[in-house]
């Protein structure tokens, strides 16, 4: 194994490691060492990839969001209709706050950890994209009636992220189906009436 490949597989390691520990424990009980010498590596090895716990966080969740944009662009992406396809990505986001990686890294401690305007960012840069995308496209359709998109994305987003935070902290099992429910009626409302 070179040099690089090795230095490749120990980042993959801590990142491995580093998201278990965070989804179990949460930010603020896991040891930066812990991580390291689980994977066979020294803290300052650790340091070296991540610049400390805070970068490690970083990168996990970074990794967690890109996840779940994936996930929410493939439940979108198996329907040809746009409508559908917001539909299924909106449903998709949604009930992904019930994996436990999504729901303690990515819902709970990232906007504490990372602070709302870093967490938001990076939620654009994975998911928010694709619902920009798929509004633009109903709404040059006439589906959705003619109006800036970035607001209204930013309204729909901002509605599924405190669902999905909501979600992430109640156990009631009922509480993903009233989520759901409560999403079509929403979405419901933005389509154009036939008259």
């Amino acid at each position: 194994m070179t040099r690089e490949e090795q230095r490749a597989a120990t980042r993959r390691a801590l990142l491995a490691e580093g998201r278990r520990r965070f989804a179990a424990d949460g930010y603020h009980d896991v040891v930066l060492a812990d991580v390291a010498r689980a994977v066979g590596v020294t803290k300052g090895a650790a340091y070296h990839h991540f610049e400390g716990k805070g970068g490690l966080f970083r990168a996990v969740v970074a990794q967690v969001q890109q996840e779940l944009g994936e996930r929410v662009a493939r439940a979108a992406d198996a329907h040809r209709d746009p409508w559908d396809q917001l539909r299924a990505g909106c449903h998709a986001f949604l009930a992904a706050g019930r994996d436990p990686d999504v729901r303690r890294i990515l819902l709970v401690d990232a906007p504490a950890v990372l602070g709302w305007d870093e967490w938001r960012a990076m939620d654009e840069d994975s998911s928010a994209r694709h619902l920009s995308e798929v509004l633009t496209t109903l709404v040059e359709a006439g589906v959705v009636p003619d109006q800036p998109v970035e607001p209204l994305a930013r309204l729909l987003s901002g509605a599924m992220n405190e669902a999905a935070l909501w979600l992430a902290r109640d156990p009631d099992p009922q509480a993903s189906e009233q989520a759901e429910r409560a999403l079509d009626g929403l979405l419901d409302g933005l389509r154009v009436r036939e008259r």
